[in-house]
């Protein structure tokens, strides 16, 4: 058993009494100056204790041998001044899942508003023991949806860091459906199951009258799934279609349309994994490091701290599973959901570890950061 992460004071917490700093200057001793690696660890570290995004908390909980202003101070130059590569924080996240032959990537985006700017992040996850594991992201400075060429963009980044070779499929929600981006991953052979609009014109061939989804469907029940043998167009694009009914928010049955690139008879099952990037937002947000609380506005200072919140969410993430499988189950509730999710599980035990020093633990919890 640990006790809660919040039984006792914040304590001071130095790189040289962890293995973090070590950890981290195997990845990245050949890009970041020593000074900077330090900072990161400490940053990292004061994260999963404090658990929120606020610098003056942050530095509040730094290294015991300089003052909290001092460290205030450093933090604030290293976000405001500091020229950092976030491509090697993604290479770094992606080299820390098991090894698998491919893996189902999940895509969708966050956005905030901290006064007039709006904090817009496109992300791509890699769907991994029920919590998308995140691995890239873009910034899109503006309100609402991503389009088409940002979509194209950060899978173009995805393609460079790790290749296509390694995505056995996509899923995505419906704001990812348009002609170009369709087209770019039946050109790429990306194996794709994206929701549509329950409006969407169907084509059965690009000469017919469009029909309704729902004509292919009719006598669907809720509960039931089929998909349609033979290849449709949606938005000029060849897909195929599949269907389920399923129960709304509100309780009521509704159709839910799913496109793929091929094996339709796999779309509910691939789809149903979309929901862990929705979990992982919510444990970088109100479950977590509550990262909308920042008051960065800066585009090019919010990136840094995305990186960082990345890292310590992974961090926690691979703890949690380690804990929950080899130490002590979480707790199953009557509802026959777990008590608290694997990231959390996580959270709490490292942040018990830095906050109570004195409590021992079997475990190396920095060891889940190396890749050794």
């Amino acid at each position: 058993m640990f006790r809660s992460s919040h039984s006792s004071p914040i304590s001071k917490v130095s790189y040289e009494d962890t293995s973090l700093f070590s950890v981290l200057n195997e990845h990245f001793g050949s890009y970041f100056n020593k000074a900077r690696i330090k900072l990161i660890s400490m940053f990292i570290l004061s994260l999963v204790k404090v658990q929120t995004v606020n610098f003056n908390r942050l530095s509040n909980s730094f290294d015991s041998s300089s003052t909290s202003d001092s460290s205030l101070r450093r933090i604030q130059r290293f976000f405001a001044s500091y020229i950092f590569d976030v491509d090697l924080i993604s290479k770094f996240l992606y080299s820390l899942i098991p090894k698998e032959a491919k893996h189902g990537l999940t895509m969708d985006r966050t956005n905030w508003k901290i006064g007039e700017t709006n904090i817009n992040i496109l992300v791509i996850g890699i769907v991994y023991e029920g919590l998308a594991f995140p691995v890239l992201f873009q910034m899109m400075p503006k309100f609402g949806n991503s389009n088409c060429s940002e979509r194209i963009d950060i899978m173009e980044k995805y393609n460079e860091l790790f290749g296509f070779e390694s995505i056995d499929y996509l899923v995505a929600d419906r704001e990812f459906i348009g002609e170009k981006w369709l087209e770019y991953l039946n050109l790429n052979r990306i194996k794709y199951h994206i929701r549509i609009r329950d409006n969407f014109k169907i084509y059965k061939n690009k000469y017919d009258k469009p029909i309704k989804a729902t004509w292919l469907f009719s006598g669907l029940k809720l509960g039931e799934f089929a998909h349609h043998p033979k290849i449709v167009y949606i938005n000029n694009v060849a897909c195929y279609l599949s269907a389920s009914v399923i129960k709304s928010k509100t309780g009521k049955p509704e159709f839910q349309f799913l496109i793929s690139f091929n094996n339709p008879s796999k779309s509910k099952e691939c789809y149903k994994k979309r929901w862990q990037i929705e979990t992982m937002f919510k444990a970088l947000k109100s479950s977590g490091f509550n990262i909308e609380k920042t008051h960065l506005q800066d585009i090019e200072r919010i990136k840094k701290l995305v990186s960082l919140v990345f890292i310590a969410f992974v961090w926690c993430y691979k703890v949690g599973i380690h804990i929950d499988v080899n130490e002590q189950k979480i707790k199953i509730k009557k509802h026959g959901y777990r008590a608290k999710s694997l990231f959390k599980y996580g959270l709490d035990y490292i942040s018990n570890i830095l906050l109570n020093p004195q409590n021992q633990s079997n475990v190396n919890v920095f060891n889940f950061l190396s890749c050794s």
